[in-house]
């Protein structure tokens, strides 16, 4: 995962002046030589550490900080907002245009994810913005493209405006708007070729392109794992193109994170998404602040809320927490759960999003076992529509039956039934919380999916 390792070294050195009563220009000293090397190893541009390292120590030495009552907290805070101003500060939103369609180029290197990013934005504009996109494909040089951005098309069900390669892309754009306009697509989404170095054939279709599209926005798609190099491509395309913003992709990979740091204060442009899987549902608007607090690990409730929102049906929602009220909840609900969680994306990814959950005792490096969940799957898919809504007539004869049939143990039966009955448990003192006061809760069975 983006910034594992940088992510694990800042909150590690934090830590140990957060909870200090007192804090000297020595304290800030050491924390700050910790920062800088991990900012280094993170392979974020040298320029930017060192402006970086300068403005937080000048801040955390202020008197308001060494008087303060918590000057621990108040230096934690210092280097949480330079983190956040260092990526741009707010979240940069995607410009519509007043009179549509909104074109929106996607330039970049070869093999940066542009094709596969064009079909993630067109699924995000339509499910967030209420938008009917078009995808073009205009990538000549490549037929593997124009395959793929159909494929892609066919996938999402978004349509997508297709010429082949024996047509110029600056034609196949002037035809793509036309068709825009006869069938009310309010978005135009251009997947244009890349090289795998910048040229001047490259740069000169681009500009024509944009001369006759005139894109509301350019987006430049960076393969995070490039690091610095993403930084001077992102320099030779804004100098001839006019960038408006990034996308980093492959965010969620071995990835040190140099890129996300470094970008928006070298070249000025904003990152406005984050590819942060390969999901088709995998990208995100870019919000520095919520970035910041992951990487100091105090999490990301708002991005998690909207996972939730986009992936969990309202009407299904309700429904499940009248049956948690009458406690009716059945083992049909459960894999219900189980599988609209999953579509929220990897499980130890959501886990720390959670505030605190790197605190929390057994859960600092938690993996969540992806496998396990599939085997609970199995299990209450080998069970019977009776057995499912009450599980207290399984025997033992019907246990060697499900185990059998889910490919499993009985153990992994056993256990299931045993952490499906901690649930019910756990409702029942849920439902009598507000008379007994704000009881601390604990997640019975919750450990058997982490390794």
């Amino acid at each position: 995962m983006a910034f594992e390792g940088l992510a694990e070294r800042l909150q590690g050195t934090l830590q140990k002046i957060r909870g200090k009563g007192k804090v000297n220009e020595a304290d800030v000293k050491e924390m700050m030589r910790e920062v800088r090397f991990a900012l280094i190893e993170a392979d974020v541009n040298l320029k930017v550490v060192r402006e970086f390292v300068k403005k937080v120590s000048e801040l955390a030495v202020g008197q308001d900080v060494m008087k303060s009552l918590t000057p621990g907290q108040q230096v934690v805070k210092i280097v949480k907002d330079e983190l956040t101003n260092l990526m741009g500060g707010e979240q940069d939103p995607i410009q519509f245009s007043r009179k549509p369609p909104t074109v929106i180029m996607m330039i970049g290197l070869q093999g940066a994810g542009k094709t596969t990013t064009s079909g993630k934005l067109a699924s995000l504009l339509r499910k967030r913005h209420n938008k009917k996109p078009l995808l073009v494909a205009a990538d000549v040089y490549r037929p593997a493209a124009i395959e793929q951005l159909i494929t892609v098309g066919k996938q999402l069900t978004i349509p997508v405006f297709s010429r082949g390669t024996d047509i110029s892309p600056v034609e196949i754009v002037r035809q793509a708007m036309e068709e825009a306009e006869r069938e009310h697509h309010d978005v135009v989404i251009v997947d244009t070729a890349g090289r795998l170095h910048v040229d001047e054939e490259l740069m000169q279709e681009l500009t024509d392109i944009h001369e006759l599209s005139k894109p509301e926005e350019v987006f430049l798609v960076v393969d995070a794992m490039t690091g610095q190099d993403a930084v001077n491509v992102a320099k030779n395309f804004d100098e001839t193109v006019g960038v408006t913003g990034v996308v980093l992709t492959k965010l969620d990979g071995d990835t040190r994170g140099g890129a996300a740091l470094s970008i928006r204060a070298v070249t000025g442009k904003p990152i406005k998404f984050i590819g942060v899987g390969e999901r088709m549902d995998a990208l995100e608007a870019f919000h520095p602040e919520r970035m910041a607090s992951r990487i100091l690990g105090m999490g990301d409730v708002m991005s998690l809320i909207e996972r939730a929102q986009d992936n969990v049906d309202d009407g299904k929602a309700k429904e499940l927490e009248e049956k948690f009220r009458s406690q009716s909840f059945t083992l049909d609900d459960f894999l219900e759960q189980l599988q609209q969680v999953k579509q929220m994306g990897p499980l130890d990814e959501l886990l720390k999003m959670m505030p605190g959950a790197n605190k929390i005792k057994g859960l600092e490096n938690a993996q969540v076992d992806e496998g396990q969940m599939g085997r609970v799957e199995a299990v209450i898919q080998s069970m019977t529509p009776t057995e499912r809504a009450t599980p207290d007539i399984i025997n033992a004869n019907r246990r060697r039956r499900i185990a059998k049939g889910s490919g499993t143990s009985i153990q992994e039966v056993n256990r299931l039934l045993k952490q499906f009955e901690d649930m019910k448990k756990m409702m029942k003192q849920m439902s009598g919380m507000q008379q007994k006061g704000n009881k601390k809760m604990r997640m019975p069975g919750l450990d058997s999916f982490f390794k």
